[in-house]
């Protein structure tokens, strides 16, 4: 495992990782802003480590999970940090060019989880989709959407651009086809993941409570955040 720690580290001392709970104290001669620049950076550097900590006790976890549920397929993650200032939490899941599982994290999310058990989770479900083979499984299902839908604009005699526009909706329609199905599977292997790396998963999922909710929206690439809290309770107790 290889990533990207000392851009996390530079990173996270310019940003306010937990929010101050009182007023910082008045003092003569900008001394105020001295004290909240190093208070700053002493939760900046809590929240780095704390970061360290769920990387270096989930990611074995996962990789020995991915080999046991997988044959061939390539499980050494690579953890990296996006560390662009003013983005939306966010994590995400991919392969670079040479196949290897590549899990991201940005700066906003770091700082926005409570405890390490929602890192712990968020990093498991993130691993969970590689491990599932959910990428290749989602750009199968757009092909055939595209291949489907183009198919019939052109048996209905629509001209190129019509086939074109069919096409890429087709691709987009059968991309999102099973994509709330694919969270759901990601987060009950993901509560595995966590939970056998020595974490909450249920205290993890708490996490959904503070995310917006999509609700159940057709086509909606997310389940509702009830139904993810949902089947993290009903895998946990089953382990």
């Amino acid at each position: 495992m290889r990533w990207l720690l000392p851009i996390l580290f530079l990173a996270l001392a310019g940003c306010e990782v937990v929010p101050t709970s009182t007023p910082a104290p008045q003092h003569p001669s900008g001394q105020t802003a001295q004290t909240s620049d190093s208070d700053r950076r002493q939760r900046a550097e809590i929240a780095a480590k704390q970061f360290v900590n769920v990387v270096e006790t989930v990611e074995p976890v996962a990789e020995a999970e991915c080999r046991r549920r997988t044959s061939g397929a390539n499980c050494d993650f690579l953890i990296v940090v996006d560390n662009r200032p003013n983005q939306p939490p966010n994590a995400f899941q991919t392969v670079d060019k040479f196949g290897r599982p590549v899990v991201a994290f940005n700066l906003a999310l770091i700082a926005s989880v409570q405890n390490a058990d929602e890192l712990a989770f968020v990093m498991g479900h993130e691993t969970a989709h590689h491990i599932l083979g959910h990428l290749e499984r989602t750009r199968s299902n757009a092909i055939a959407g595209a291949v489907i839908l183009s198919g019939l604009a052109s048996l209905s005699g629509a001209n190129a651009e019509g086939i074109r526009n069919a096409e890429e909706l087709g691709a987009a329609v059968g991309a999102r086809s099973y994509s709330k199905d694919f969270e759901l599977e990601a987060d009950a292997l993901g509560t595995v993941i966590t939970e056998r790396a020595g974490f909450n998963a249920v205290r993890g999922a708490a996490f959904f409570t503070r995310i917006p909710d999509p609700g159940n929206r057709f086509l909606g690439s997310h389940p509702p955040n009830s139904a993810r809290i949902e089947i993290v309770r009903r895998t946990a107790a089953r382990l």
